[in-house]
């Protein structure tokens, strides 16, 4: 299973979203600190689920850092978190 498809996973079961996008951006990333070959090391999350919507910006992050904390000790350099209004329609 990819990185991409272990962090959809864990933040579907986790969240419930509504909404949800998890993009590989690390071909926009080649040559900065952290890039590797093969990718998989820089994402952005759009994410909108029922659960984080009461809680703080500050709040919202940490909950997705933390569900994602062994990716992002295994490998994932940076991670771009949107949380979205989970009435959005998109």
């Amino acid at each position: 299973m990819s990185v991409r498809d272990v962090i959809v996973e864990k933040l579907s079961v986790k969240f419930a979203p509504s909404h949800l996008e998890v993009i590989d951006e690390s071909d926009r990333h080649h040559g900065h600190s952290g890039w590797r070959e093969g990718g998989s090391t820089h994402f952005r999350v759009r994410i909108a689920s029922d659960s984080l919507a009461p809680l703080s910006r500050l709040a919202r992050h940490r909950a997705i850092m933390e569900t994602l904390a062994p990716e992002l000790s295994g490998g994932v350099h940076a991670l771009a978190i949107e949380v979205l209004d989970p009435t959005r329609k998109s």
